[in-house]
């Protein structure tokens, strides 16, 4: 069996990190080692993780260096021939490292697998509704349109497409190799991902299972949009630094989808007036979004401009069934995708 390195950053996720170890250690597929990564929290975390007792895990310090800085540390560590990425307050179903080996052995041309997430909650409760990405033949542009694969906690991916993708630099006193670059502390994933795509062949590539359960936590970056958006930007900009005609080609209508995204951020955490303002710029930036993702374009704007106008207990009275809605037409592809 295959050797798997599962890569866990770690920075202040005590009320988490547990049940994140637990998911790891109960996966069907045994032949893994659980790299813990210390980025210099300041909470309980640590002593919770010295708490588990099992020989494949190893325990990593290192003075701060951000999600991107965690994961390198993490690359440079691992002895895996596969090399899987888990936040710490993130969780996977059992079998998810099984299926991913499986696919992975099965298609050589894959370079990075991915599944589907399901959202949870802070208390571990599944939201009913899930990530539902772009599953094959994924370029550059699907990734800036909308990042496939998700989260970082749904890859798992070929050592040899980090070994093609590695550049040396000394970011802290001495020369070390870097996968994602450290620039980033937002959009580090997407980032590396397109590198991914537009300097080798390996492809990226999903299949529906749902394998990550994906923690939506209001005090966690993903609430913040307007960073996001500038990190979003950040990307676009180095990567128009190495691939101008693509940039040309698919940043206004990228950005546009981009912006619907982080209104649909705001949405979730009830934030009607950011959720109207990101939807009112997403058509100024490119006003054609309208016929080239009409659905989701559609249905963006409609729930932001009930959130920002309605009485919020008739919103939520209507967010209930909507997402009871959803979730069931969700659960419904995924079934379909599946048989």
């Amino acid at each position: 069996m295959k050797l798997v390195s599962v890569i866990v950053p770690v920075y202040n996720v005590e009320a988490y990190i547990a049940q994140a170890i637990n998911s790891v250690l109960s996966q069907t597929y045994p032949h893994f080692e659980l790299l813990i990564i210390d980025d210099e929290g300041n909470d309980r975390t640590m002593d919770i993780c010295r708490q588990f007792e099992d020989y494949r895990i190893r325990i990593i310090s290192q003075k701060n260096r951000g999600l991107a800085g965690a994961r390198n540390t993490g690359i440079r560590h691992s002895q895996g021939e596969y090399l899987a990425f888990l936040d710490g307050d993130d969780m996977w179903m059992p079998d998810k490292l099984a299926k991913h080996i499986e696919h992975l052995e099965s298609h050589p041309e894959v370079g990075v697998s991915f599944s589907r997430s399901a959202f949870i909650d802070n208390q571990d409760k599944l939201l009913g509704t899930y990530q539902m990405p772009r599953l094959e033949n994924i370029t550059a542009e699907h990734l800036f349109y909308e990042n496939s694969i998700g989260n970082g906690s749904a890859p798992v991916i070929r050592r040899e497409v980090f070994e093609e993708i590695c550049f040396p630099d000394n970011r802290h006193g001495e020369v070390e190799n870097f996968y994602f670059d450290e620039d980033f502390r937002r959009s580090e994933d997407l980032e590396c991902w397109i590198r991914i795509v537009l300097q080798t062949s390996w492809k990226i590539e999903g299949f529906s299972d749902t394998l990550t359960l994906y923690r939506v936590n209001q005090q966690g970056l993903s609430a913040n949009v307007f960073p996001q958006l500038a990190s979003w930007e950040q990307v676009i900009n180095k990567t128009r630094s190495y691939a101008p005609d693509l940039i040309d080609r698919c940043e206004k209508p990228a950005k546009a989808h981009q912006l619907l995204y982080l209104a649909r951020q705001a949405i979730k955490f009830k934030d009607g007036k950011t959720a109207v303002q990101l939807i009112n710029q997403a058509f100024s930036t490119y006003n054609k979004i309208l016929f080239t993702n009409t659905r989701v374009t559609v249905l963006t704007s409609i729930v932001g401009y009930l959130l920002y106008l309605l009485p919020s207990p008739l919103y939520n009275f209507l967010e209930f069934w909507g997402l009871k809605l959803n979730g069931f037409i969700q659960k419904s592809a995924i079934k379909r995708k599946k048989n």
